[in-house]
């Protein structure tokens, strides 16, 4: 599977993913274990992976993302302020 950059980022959410955890104070650790108590397998390498940009977010795990931090899915994805 061929897997693409956008402006040298592999998602758009990532730096959203990692200000709604820091207003949480949750460590990456910690968002790793509730993404899986929502059924998402994910570990912090993962979770930091995905704050830098270099880690694909499957459209499933959006929904869970914002679930978790307590976010809409629109903001994740930079579409609401």
């Amino acid at each position: 599977m061929k897997i693409y950059d956008y402006n040298g980022k592999k998602n758009i959410s990532g730096i959203r993913i990692r200000e709604a955890r820091r207003r949480q104070n949750l460590s990456q650790d910690e968002l790793a274990a509730k993404m899986q108590v929502e059924g998402i397998v994910i570990v912090r390498d993962s979770i930091s992976r995905v704050e830098l940009g270099t880690r694909f977010v499957p459209d499933y795990e959006i929904p869970i993302f914002a679930k978790v931090l307590k976010v809409s899915i629109e903001w994740l994805l930079g579409l609401e302020e």
